[in-house]
């Protein structure tokens, strides 16, 4: 499952980043010299060291095959192309930080920053393409652009993020069934359990009302694509041992809170909310989907 590798391989990234992020200099600061030395060597051992362990430990197991193409458009549902979307939007506003901190230019920033995600995230599709197994998928790519270009076009146009990818996760009963599919352990099935995944658009309100309204400016509204019933990418087993289940799609609406734009002085809260706000808050949500509509006071 390739998109449980390409999470693994993003949170190094995602942990340097943070570290980081609650230091980031004013936008017409100078370039640092020292700072780009340690961000580039950094970003550089965990970009190389992160491939290579990827296919010594993966793909280095599966034959190798000519460059070819593969279509895995209708695999679980389109989940994993959601999470092809969020890893690349998160890992090119993370590295667009760093491009900040070390006072590159804005559209310098935005071009060797907001892309990194896209760059990564195709040496690992180039990857795809030359293992039998798999192959290069233009559906992953399209993913992994829409998440770039999500984040570089709302900085090119609003200068900040009023639209984020998010991420929520809740467990269910289904990783018993297909352990080595969907996880046998907690962390592996936050990463490998699409039923439990649920990939969040979450809106800031304030930014798309007139300045003279009052609203809470950390207040969004969020709308969701999750999926139920799924123990394989295209069908189900079908033996004595396993339970049928109807695989469909489910919709969500509810309320979520920007972290950045909540104002606090204390540089440990700043550094949780900066570190933390790819998550969505589990809050009140509204389920629309072929299994009907349900609410639930707080969603995970």
């Amino acid at each position: 499952m390739k998109g449980f590798f390409g999470s693994v391989l993003i949170l190094p990234i995602m942990l340097f980043y943070s570290n980081l992020h609650s230091q980031i200099l004013p936008a017409d600061t100078v370039f640092h010299q020292k700072r780009f030395a340690v961000v580039a060597s950094v970003e550089g051992v965990l970009y190389t060291g992160s491939l290579a362990w990827l296919y010594s430990n993966w793909y280095n197991k599966f034959t190798k095959s000519s460059f070819h193409t593969f279509n895995d458009n209708t695999e679980w549902l389109q989940m994993d192309k959601a999470g092809h979307s969020f890893t690349s939007y998160t890992f090119g506003r993370a590295a667009y930080d760093l491009m900040r901190y070390i006072g590159v230019k804005e559209n310098k920033a935005l071009i060797f920053g907001g892309g990194l995600g896209l760059i990564y995230l195709s040496t690992v599709e180039i990857f795809d393409g030359v293992s039998s197994s798999w192959g290069f998928s233009f559906g992953d790519m399209a993913a992994n652009t829409f998440g770039t270009a999500l984040f570089v076009s709302q900085q090119m146009v609003w200068k900040e993020q009023r639209l984020l990818i998010k991420y929520s996760f809740h467990s269910t009963s289904f990783p018993q069934y297909r352990p080595n599919t969907l996880g046998s352990t907690t962390l592996e099935n936050i990463l490998k359990d699409y039923n439990g995944q649920t990939y969040w658009l979450s809106a800031n309100i304030s930014n798309f009302l007139p300045e003279s309204f009052t609203f809470p400016k950390w207040l969004n509204l969020a709308v969701g694509y999750g999926v139920d019933g799924l123990l394989g990418g295209y069908a189900n087993p079908q033996n004595s041992q396993t339970p049928i289940f109807d695989r469909s799609r489910q919709y969500y609406l509810a309320l979520d809170v920007d972290l950045t734009k909540i104002k606090t002085d204390n540089q440990f809260l700043k550094f949780l909310f900066n570190t933390f706000s790819f998550l969505k808050i589990p809050l009140p949500a509204v389920q629309f989907g072929t299994k009907g509509t349900a609410f639930y006071p707080i969603y995970f």
